[in-house]
């Protein structure tokens, strides 16, 4: 499969999404891609990602790419627990009365990726949420009104910063919860940097133990999932630098 460049850097929330990338990758001794924690959530992204030192090193390089990698929440039954998936879009909606914003992935480093996992792996449109969706009846609506398949908090301000860098983007996730059960309810736990604050994740887990518990596991299969993709894509050796 012909590659036009190395992947540079892997962009992944910080927490235990990055420790799952992190682990793969170090099964892959001769792999030298940058691993780059980012905040959760895009108004974290807007601002962290112009100052990252590690990215103006990327944006030097002569035909740089860029792979996002991490968690995402499904908004339809069709793809469940556990499954990675191959964003070829995102889109976003300030609120119910703006219009519908989409960007897209590269669309050469996707179809190399599609490639490379024998087109086995779905792709998918993406919401980009300014919060996280925890009800299941709202994800079905949001699946239903706005025709997204997955949703994540930050690929739409990845691909908003990248755009007129040069950067060729993909993004590549696993689901850690359906659309068919709610889970627990952390937005109150975010701060506005992105980071997870601590007491407050444990307040919320505590008032919701069932949804908690759902949350726990699905995040756990889908992060062995993540660290599993991670070893697996950069065994091949066109994609590391």
């Amino acid at each position: 499969m012909p590659h036009q460049t190395s992947i540079q850097a892997i962009l992944v929330c910080q927490g235990v999404e990055y420790q799952a990338v992190c682990r793969g990758l170090r099964r892959v001794p001769s792999s030298t891609t940058s691993v780059i924690p980012i905040p959760v959530g895009g108004n974290a992204n807007s601002r962290f990602l112009p100052k990252s030192q590690y990215l103006q090193e990327i944006l030097n390089h002569p035909q740089p790419r860029v792979l996002v990698m991490g968690l995402c929440g499904s908004l339809t039954p069709k793809y469940k627990v556990g499954e990675i998936v191959l964003y070829q879009n995102n889109i976003y909606q300030e609120n119910t009365n703006s219009s519908l914003q989409q960007k897209s992935c590269d669309r050469t480093f996707t179809c190399e990726l599609d490639l490379l996992f024998q087109k086995k792996v779905p792709l998918v449109t993406a919401l980009t949420s300014d919060r996280v969706i925890c009800s299941a009846n709202e994800k079905r609506h949001l699946h239903q009104t706005l025709n997204a398949e997955v949703v994540d908090m930050e690929g739409f301000a990845i691909l908003e910063f990248f755009e007129q860098t040069g950067v060729s983007v993909a993004m590549l996730r696993v689901v850690s919860d359906g659309c068919d059960r709610d889970i627990t309810n952390l937005n109150l736990a975010l701060s506005l940097d992105g980071s997870l604050q601590p007491l407050a994740f444990a307040v919320a887990m505590l008032k919701q133990p069932i949804a908690a518990t759902r949350l726990i596991r699905g995040s756990l299969q889908a992060l062995k999932v993540l660290e599993e993709v991670t070893t697996f894509l950069f065994q091949d050796k066109m994609l590391q630098t």
